[in-house]
């Protein structure tokens, strides 16, 4: 007689597993979280001072940079990224994230990584200021192989809804604010693992690994950008994920005007430079691939530009003008 264990899932280990995590889950929550751990599903209220709340939702993973992580054993910042590429989706919005859940698949449980794994779920909620209400573990013999694993998550946050942006308020001539990333976040992966093989990733590069610097998390933008809209008068946010500046910024723009990015305005970390040279990758095809050291950006009026940068630098990013908003259609690099 077949068991459900000798199919490859053991739901005793599962929920070993699952009371395992429940203090790093519930450390993230506050007195707004509505349930107990374990249940079905958790809620959590609206904060007080909404006249007209707007609920947002937004869905991502870390994607292929998960088989950087699985190769090397290293675990801990992988669910930064989840996190961050989520949240700061909301933020493109104005929102405010309010709570958190992930899915991790696996093709067979490990106590060690899974548990590194929510560890670094439950501690990037921390810094984005969202409870991780819950999740999902599910174990998939036969389809992943036994080390294998996939990490994505899904954020629910609010806006005022007179707050909300809307491309119709972008003006020609305002500027594009570009906020620093240190690293490529969690895009341009399946480009990367291309080009360098899982030896490379144990050489050394940039005074570490070439793995270590691959794997370093994202970072969060969401409370930095909840601080901008509340201090300076913002007319579009972008997120800069997949498809980098060229395929992001119009997202932010109304029919008729043109984001114009000078790529002289900033100089991206080296670890772009490494991959760009392994490759031989064109110019035009990084920056439409990776954020290039732009994470975030934000744009402002012109009278705005020292207010944004002040206040972006009060916590702990720094940003720059790398482009202006002219007449046109989407997007354009200067000459």
């Amino acid at each position: 007689m077949s068991s459900y264990s000798e199919a490859g899932v053991d739901v005793a280990a599962a929920d070993r597993f699952t009371d395992s995590i429940a203090g790093q889950v519930t450390a993230t929550w506050g007195d707004n979280v509505i349930g107990r751990f374990g249940e079905f599903a958790t809620g959590i209220t609206i904060p007080p001072g909404y006249d007209e709340p707007v609920l947002m939702m937004t869905t991502d993973g870390v994607g292929t940079k998960a088989e950087i992580a699985r190769s090397l054993g290293r675990f801990d910042g992988i669910g930064q990224d989840v996190v961050a590429m989520c949240v700061d989706d909301l933020s493109a919005q104005a929102a405010a994230p309010l709570g958190f859940t992930d899915y991790l698949a696996v093709g067979a449980l490990d106590p060690v990584r899974d548990r590194a794994l929510v560890a670094s779920v439950a501690a990037a909620c921390g810094l984005a200021g969202c409870a991780l209400l819950g999740g999902e573990t599910a174990v998939h013999p036969g389809v992943m192989s036994t080390d294998q694993f996939d990490l994505a998550g899904a954020a629910l946050g609010v806006v005022e809804r007179r707050r909300m942006l809307n491309r119709d308020m972008v003006s020609e001539g305002d500027v594009v604010l570009g906020i620093a990333s240190p690293n490529l976040r969690s895009n341009g992966f399946s480009l990367v693992r291309s080009i360098f093989s899982e030896s490379d990733y144990r050489r050394p590069a940039l005074g570490s690994t070439l793995g270590e610097v691959l794997l370093e998390p994202s970072l969060i933008y969401a409370s930095a950008v909840r601080t901008l809209v509340d201090r300076v008068a913002v007319t579009g946010l972008i997120h800069v994920t997949g498809g980098g500046l060229p395929g992001n910024l119009p997202r932010a723009l109304p029919q008729g005007l043109s984001a114009r990015v000078d790529r002289r305005a900033w100089k991206p970390p080296p670890i772009f430079d490494l991959i760009r040279d392994q490759g031989k990758i064109a110019s035009e095809e990084m920056y439409g691939t990776f954020n290039m050291g732009i994470g975030f950006a934000a744009i402002v009026s012109r009278q705005a530009v020292t207010d944004a940068t002040e206040t972006l630098a009060t916590c702990g990013h720094r940003a720059f003008v790398i482009g202006e908003i002219v007449a046109g259609d989407g997007f354009s690099f200067a000459s």
